[in-house]
């Protein structure tokens, strides 16, 4: 079952747009490795959902920001499921916004542990794995906050501008072992975390008229993971209905 099964590792998949992914992997015939920290039912419901709808998933508890935790998880993946194929980067923690006055370097910190660290830890752990089969993806997910620099974000938008480049990068080292590294860029879409907030003035800028779903950012990473991207890396994927900021 190892040899044949196609391991997707999803992070951050107990909700939101992890569970998004996480399930349209599942429906493109991935066996998905769920990945949460602390939500345990939603993770447990998300691989249920996809082992009903006739998928394979197991939910893996992890955090993906500790060393040996993220080294531990993509080796029980590999023992319960099978060699992670396609690792799918989505974990992330709270993005407070903090003026100039008010930024600490933690509060840097805090931001490069979800967007550089961990990356780079569950890489590293995949790739042995990835070069002996000879393939792989790595799929980033970033934001469109990096073109847009909103205020009070610094810290999340230079974290997520690092996760770009560390694509750019890994995309370049890693092709010759026949491994892709993308990023796919969000604009806003609301999850659970957003609910009540107003969408219409962020609507209002984006030319095909409606928010984005976890949905639209689902497709993106499908494609990017199967072998019809087989020549695509080293890219961003914005999917934000093309959204602009208005003019000031």
């Amino acid at each position: 079952m190892h040899e044949q099964a196609r391991v997707a590792l999803v992070t951050g998949a107990s909700r939101g747009l992890g569970a998004a992914i996480a399930r349209r992997l599942g429906a493109d015939g991935w066996t998905v490795a769920v990945n949460y920290r602390s939500d345990a039912a939603g993770a447990a419901e998300v691989a249920s959902e996809i082992r009903a709808a006739g998928g394979r998933a197991e939910a893996f508890p992890a955090d993906v920001t500790d060393e040996t935790a993220a080294a531990g998880l993509v080796a029980e993946v590999a023992r319960t499921l099978g060699p992670v194929e396609a690792l799918v980067l989505n974990a992330t923690g709270p993005q407070p916004e903090l003026g100039v006055e008010e930024l600490t370097w933690q509060a840097q910190l805090d931001q490069l542990t979800f967007f550089v660290k961990s990356p780079t830890l569950l890489v590293q752990a995949c790739l042995p794995a990835m070069r002996e089969r000879g393939r792989g993806r790595v799929i980033q997910i970033g934001s469109d906050v990096v073109d847009r620099c909103l205020p009070r974000t610094s810290a999340y938008t230079a974290a997520k501008a690092a996760q770009h480049a560390m694509t750019r990068c890994w995309a370049r080292e890693l092709g010759p072992y026949g491994i892709t590294v993308n990023v796919v860029a969000p604009g806003w879409v609301p999850v659970e975390r957003h609910a009540g907030l107003e969408v219409d003035d962020y609507v209002a800028d984006v030319p095909v008229g409606r928010i984005g779903t976890p949905r639209d950012v689902a497709a993106a990473v499908a494609f990017l993971a199967s072998d019809e991207a087989a020549y695509v890396t080293g890219q961003r994927f914005t999917v934000n209905g093309g959204h602009t900021p208005s003019p000031a």
